[in-house]
């Protein structure tokens, strides 16, 4: 059983509350500023994005060290 089928519909409502509670509080800013924020600073950091310029051999952590071989 999940935790909210053990728990009574009150305590469900309590805890939904509770995160109404913390949502209500977040700064809200508009997507078209934000949006346009988001993707200038990705480009500006473009450069430096392993996932896209790639990592070098040498410098890999997880590049195998030796192969294995089957006969």
């Amino acid at each position: 059983a999940s935790m909210a089928q053990d728990m009574t519909e009150k305590e469900l409502l309590k805890m939904e509350l509770d995160q109404l509670k913390k949502e209500v509080k977040t700064e809200r800013q508009m997507v078209s500023k934000t949006g346009k924020e988001i993707k200038e600073y990705i480009e500006s950091m473009a450069g430096e994005d392993p996932l896209l310029k790639g990592v070098p051999e040498d410098k890999n952590p997880f590049k195998e060290k030796g192969g294995c071989t089957v006969s």
